[in-house]
C-alpha cells in the first residue's frame, strides 16, 4: 500500500491549522482586550492558560489511567507466567 497520499494529507492538514492560528489565536473578546489594554494583558493571558490547563486534564487523565491499566495487566501476565501451571481438571460426566 501507498502511504504517500496519507502523509500529504496529514502534512497539508498540518500546513493549514499552522497557517491559521494567527486568526483563531483567541476570542475576538480577549484579543481585543489584549490588543487595547496593556493593564488587562495579565488577566487576559490567565484566561488563557486556565483554558489551555482545563482542555489538557482530560487527555491527561485518560492516557493516566490507560498507563495505569497497562502496568497492572503487564504485573498480572508476569505473575502469570512465574506461577506453575495448575493441572487441568477433568470434565465431570455424568
Amino acid at each position: 500500500m501507498n502511504r504517500l497520499p496519507k502523509i500529504a494529507v496529514g502534512l497539508l492538514a498540518l500546513a493549514g491549522a499552522l497557517v491559521w492560528t494567527g486568526v483563531a489565536s483567541a476570542c475576538p473578546t480577549c484579543k481585543d482586550s489584549l490588543a487595547n489594554d496593556p493593564a488587562s494583558a495579565n488577566l487576559v493571558r490567565g484566561y488563557a492558560y486556565s483554558i489551555l490547563f482545563m482542555l489538557s486534564m482530560p487527555p491527561l487523565i485518560f492516557s493516566g489511567l490507560s498507563a495505569y491499566f497497562y502496568w497492572e495487566v503487564c504485573k498480572a501476565k508476569a505473575r502469570q507466567a512465574t506461577r506453575p501451571s495448575e493441572p487441568e481438571l477433568a470434565p465431570l460426566s455424568e
